[in-house]
């Protein structure tokens, strides 16, 4: 009975100092992770929904893309998952106006996010191309991830 005990005891305080070292160690979501993420693709993104427009000479260049994110204010940790995320990304529209673009972006622990911007910079959810076509906003609103462990 006492050897039953003594295993019992080791496996609890095993599974303790495993918890407390996941627990310790390098959270996934973090600001820097955000912003690396967010910059390239909105950048992306928004040359996608470019074209669409018939918007020549938009490129990764001339929209010089900046992402800075925070997570609810200035007393909290920037890391973790949750939706209180708010990324600014300025970025040069197609127009060539300096724009700042404010997402709300819940993450998630898994690594992805999801991103909704502002319809008065990135448009509505709807928009038609360059034939009259109705098609979606890449830019919108998206999902996006990036290596958690990276």
């Amino acid at each position: 009975m006492g050897l039953l005990v003594a295993r019992a005891a080791t496996a609890v305080l095993g599974a303790a100092v495993v918890t407390g070292l996941v627990a310790a160690g390098h959270p996934d979501v973090t600001r820097a992770r955000l912003e690396q993420s967010l910059t390239p693709t909105y950048t992306n993104l928004y040359m996608q929904q470019a074209q669409i427009l018939g918007h020549r000479n938009v490129t990764a260049r001339t929209l010089e893309a900046k992402t800075t994110c925070d997570r609810g204010g200035p007393k909290v940790a920037d890391t973790g998952a949750g939706s209180d995320w708010i990324c600014h990304v300025l970025f040069t529209d197609a127009d060539g106006t300096r724009q700042d673009g404010k997402f709300e972006l819940a993450a998630k622990s898994n690594g992805c996010y999801v991103a909704t911007g502002p319809s008065k910079i990135n448009g509505p959810v709807i928009i038609s191309d360059t034939k009259g076509r109705d098609v979606l906003n890449p830019v919108f609103e998206f999902d996006a991830c990036y290596d958690p462990a990276g």
